[in-house]
């Protein structure tokens, strides 16, 4: 069996300047430090954190610095890469100057930020689904090109794609909206591919589906949840938020919501103690 690898997928953060919330509500960059903390304290080994773009709310440079200053730091102590991804919300010249030390003055902002970072076999490739003035998603020819010509070669243990923009219908109209433009271009070029899931945000909920039979995972935001069964002709924005877990066990990808809004413990034991009680019930059914 591989050796296991733990991937944290952080999406949609909308991290803005100091003193400024989102929507005048949420301070965003305490739900990022909160949950930061959480993955410090938890003693799990983490070999990647992969920020699925919304990283900053407005493009502003300071709030990239913010959300950089708050993210290395704890991912350097965790031995875990970054990979951060552009959303819709991200500005290239600031994304690439503050995230990835990219000469501003060299940036181009019609040339995407497409990457592809190897963790312990696991090849990740990340694309920039972003369109500049745009909140709909949409891959160029040329990246899906690049894409084609990176799959050629096969990955020791698959490979984790991520954007922004989910390549799968919504039954809510407005992400449905907002989605990825044209998504069977993209299941052409995965099809026959070493791709085992395809990781997205944007939604700001929780879901899932396939794409050509990729599976198809969309991460919960770190700002805000939309609520998906809101009265009809309503969109409505509701306190929460979350992040996900990818664990690659054997041959699969295995992704896993993370709730984070701070809530009541119900129980608290040793896994140890589970571990115990649920050998007792075996063997008093063997009896």
């Amino acid at each position: 069996m591989n050796t296991p690898v733990t991937i944290v997928q952080l999406t949609d953060t909308h991290i803005r300047p100091a003193g400024e919330k989102v929507h005048g509500k949420v301070d965003t960059y305490e739900n990022l430090t909160h949950v930061l903390q959480q993955l410090r304290a938890s003693g799990q080994r983490i070999d990647a954190l992969v920020l699925s773009g919304d990283l900053t709310d407005n493009g502003s440079p300071e709030a990239y610095r913010r959300l950089r200053d708050a993210v290395e730091p704890v991912a350097a102590e965790l031995g875990a890469q970054t990979v951060y991804v552009m959303g819709n919300h991200d500005e290239r010249a600031a994304f690439g100057s503050e995230l990835l030390g990219n000469d501003a003055a060299t940036i181009d902002p019609d040339v995407t930020h497409d990457s592809v970072t190897e963790v312990a076999g696991l090849r990740i490739i990340a694309l920039d689904s972003s369109t500049p003035g745009r909140h709909d998603g949409r891959l160029e020819p040329e990246q899906l090109d690049w894409l084609a010509d990176e799959l050629r070669r096969p990955a020791q243990h698959g490979t984790l794609l991520v954007l922004h923009h989910p390549p799968i219908p919504s039954p809510i109209a407005t992400t449905e909206y907002l989605k990825l433009e044209r998504p069977e271009l993209l299941q052409e070029v995965l099809s026959g591919s070493d791709v085992r899931l395809i990781v997205c945000g944007h939604n700001h909920l929780t879901g899932a589906a396939a794409l050509g039979g990729v599976p198809v995972w969309i991460g919960p935001a770190l700002s805000y949840r939309i609520d998906p069964i809101a009265p009809v002709g309503r969109h409505r924005g509701l306190v929460g938020f979350g992040y996900s877990r990818i664990d690659l066990l054997g041959t699969s990808l295995v992704a896993t919501a993370i709730e984070a809004t701070p809530a009541e413990t119900v129980y608290d034991r040793t896994e140890q103690d589970v571990l115990d009680q649920l050998a007792a019930l075996a063997a008093a059914e063997t009896r």
